[in-house]
């Protein structure tokens, strides 16, 4: 099997589904964070229409389509990077064809202009100390089985209101990111948590095994 993640540059996903023995890539028109020799620099749309692959997971950048983006556009910023943000994604499916793929992104405008998420996941749902709502859109694939839910920190919020809500480390006591502004945060907010990226790996390559034999 012969799987390629489209526009991932932390090699998250490509090391979990490589950990499996898949034949695993990633490919961004930036270069790895680790070096690997399993990541391809250029442009997805060529990388994608170049090869022969089984399956994909998509990552398009999500700083122009989802909510926050759309709020800033229509705060003056306009709509063009996220028209381009959404034609992006029609090609990225459309070269897909009939491939198993699955497709991350944030809450945002996908849901509208695009279709509805197939499932939509935290990343405590399957053990890592963060929240940060998921949304997966799925193409010959089940939805992911949920795995250990990691408990967040208990808090008074507003302070003194007497309700007890969850919150886990990358949020302040009200639930907004801890992530400074940054020339980057956009590239770190959009990093995939590791056990999200685990389970991915883990379920679809075990349905892709099993559709190919």
């Amino acid at each position: 099997m012969r799987v390629l993640i489209v526009c991932e540059t932390s090699g998250i996903g490509r090391k979990a589904w490589r950990s499996l023995g898949v034949d695993c890539w990633s490919c961004d028109i930036l270069p790895s964070e680790d070096g690997s020799p399993f990541h391809i620099v250029g442009d997805a749309l060529d990388v994608m229409a170049s090869r022969s692959w089984d399956a994909f997971g998509m990552h398009p950048p999500c700083q122009y389509l989802n909510s926050a983006g759309i709020h800033w556009n229509n705060r003056g910023r306009g709509w063009e990077q996220t028209d381009k943000a959404l034609q992006f994604v029609a090609d990225m499916v459309a070269l897909a064809g009939p491939a198993p793929y699955y497709l991350e992104n944030s809450i945002g405008i996908l849901s509208t202009r695009w279709r509805k998420p197939d499932q939509i996941v935290q990343p405590y749902h399957f053990g890592d100390d963060a929240s940060k709502a998921t949304c997966l859109w799925l193409q010959h694939w089940q939805p992911l089985k949920m795995g250990h839910r990691l408990p967040g920190r208990m808090v008074e919020w507003p302070r003194g209101s007497g309700k007890i809500v969850e919150r886990w480390s990358n949020q302040t006591d009200s639930g907004q990111n801890k992530l400074p502004p940054s020339a980057d945060r956009w590239k770190l907010r959009s990093r995939s948590y590791p056990g999200i990226m685990n389970a991915i790996a883990g379920q679809f390559s075990q349905q892709l095994s099993e559709a190919t034999t």
